[in-house]
């Protein structure tokens, strides 16, 4: 069957790119498509979105890392769970992600006022008693996706390079590694730093593009050096064998949707 690609990808027709991916993927040729830009003099204020709970985020905990073929995932154990920032229930961490684009060039997935980023992070939950993103996606909050921007900064991150080295570990295809002793508020500011954020219903940013996340993209910005983006460009390789760079969607319409924020 065709496969779907990013567009630094060179795409014919065994690998279709996101312009066509509606052709293999319905879903994302739907009204609620992510990522957005975010007009900001088009937010809507709202006192209803209170701050989130984190639970297990400090824990020491193992975290596998496997090529996907089109990203790596960094699955996280069902300790690691979220509540509160207005979602209606738990939720409990999938695994986290990044998108980025290629040395010298931003690769967030969203975009503020028309401005893309170094890089974004993606940490995906999925509503309880929910046991997948197939079950989750028939709830219009069945999965609540969690996205922090990156900035470069002059100083490294002090732990990006632990993420890096395991990006090195899994350079092709179905490859895996294990970060031992991690805890995600190595990456991840504690709640009550992440009290600013915006609010708007979507989908997921990769086929099959299911419109069943709340998303939440916090104003407050991660650091990375220009050595460290540099670096996590270069680790992987796409299922076609090429540099894994520019992994991110082009912007969505915004259909009518309203963005709030906190």
């Amino acid at each position: 069957s065709a496969e779907w690609c990013y567009q630094s990808q060179t795409c014919d027709d065994t690998c279709k790119d996101p312009s066509r991916w509606a052709a293999l993927f319905p879903r994302c040729g739907g009204l609620r498509q992510s990522p957005i830009n975010i007009v900001t003099n088009k937010v809507h204020f709202s006192s209803a979105l209170p701050h989130f709970s984190f639970i297990g985020h400090t824990d020491l905990i193992n975290i596998t890392v496997e090529n996907k073929g089109h990203s790596a995932h960094f699955a996280l154990p069902e300790s690691v769970r979220l509540t509160g920032g207005a979602l209606p229930g738990h939720y409990r961490a999938a695994q986290f992600h990044f998108h980025w684009g290629e040395r010298g060039t931003p690769g967030s997935e969203h975009t503020i006022d028309g401005e893309r980023f170094p890089m974004e992070l993606h940490i995906v939950h999925i509503k309880e008693p929910y046991s997948s993103l197939e079950e989750a996606e028939h709830d219009m909050a069945g999965i609540a996706l969690l996205a922090l921007f990156f900035e470069e900064t002059a100083d490294d991150h002090p732990h990006l390079d632990t993420i890096i080295a395991a990006l090195g570990q899994v350079k092709n295809n179905g490859s895996n590694t294990v970060i031992p002793n991690f805890r995600l508020s190595y990456i991840i500011p504690a709640a009550s730093e992440l009290h600013s954020y915006y609010r708007y219903v979507g989908s997921m940013t990769t086929p099959g593009c299911e419109q069943a996340v709340a998303w939440t993209v916090f104003h407050r910005m991660l650091s990375i050096s220009s050595r460290q983006l540099d670096a996590i460009v270069k680790q992987c390789r796409f299922w076609t064998g090429q540099p894994m760079k520019n992994i991110f969607r082009p912007t969505q319409p915004l259909d009518g949707r309203v963005v709030y924020s906190s």
